[in-house]
């Protein structure tokens, strides 16, 4: 059961690129409620309650993925990213403006997918630094880092964008 968990319900089994889908629900749920006109508070509250489930999830339980197999930081093990992406998306929707295109929302969570991933994947520094974090720390804290260097990012995006 821990290992189901942490690989957010098998999509951390997936053979290739496992850490993308888990980045995938927080940014498919992001732009579908944006889309359905979901409140504001009620987007952001979801996405940090994303951002909890998937720490405490990493953290908890990652060492059964470590011990399963032998390695530091699993690719099994995708709650990370799942909380990381979360947190990518958590502060841009209060700055966004009302009336946004379907074109406009999904290219939103789309940037901001992409930007999580290459920070996640790049691991710039300091990033890379807090994988030496014993067992889920690590594994899960520089995920957070990526997250909120995705989230400076896609604010400055959407500012020069939608913004004006």
């Amino acid at each position: 059961m821990k290992r189901l968990l942490t690989s957010c319900l098998g999509l951390g089994w997936l053979p290739v690129a496992p850490g993308t889908w888990g980045s995938l629900p927080p940014a498919i749920t992001f732009g579908l409620c944006w889309w359905c006109g979901a409140p504001v508070a009620a987007i952001s509250a979801l996405m940090a309650t994303f951002i909890v489930a998937g720490s405490v999830v990493c953290v908890k339980f990652a060492p059964a993925a470590i011990a399963a197999t032998g390695k530091q930081d699993p690719g099994e093990v995708v709650a990370d990213e799942f909380a990381g992406q979360a947190l990518t998306l958590l502060t841009i929707s209060p700055v966004m403006p009302d009336g946004l295109t379907a074109s406009q929302i999904w290219t939103t969570a789309a940037i901001g997918f992409l930007l999580f991933r290459v920070f996640d994947i790049a691991k710039p520094w300091p990033i890379r630094k807090l994988e030496k974090l014993p067992q889920g720390w690590g594994i899960l804290a520089d995920d957070l880092l990526a997250g909120v260097f995705g989230a400076v990012v896609l604010h400055i995006v959407v500012w020069l964008w939608l913004a004006r």
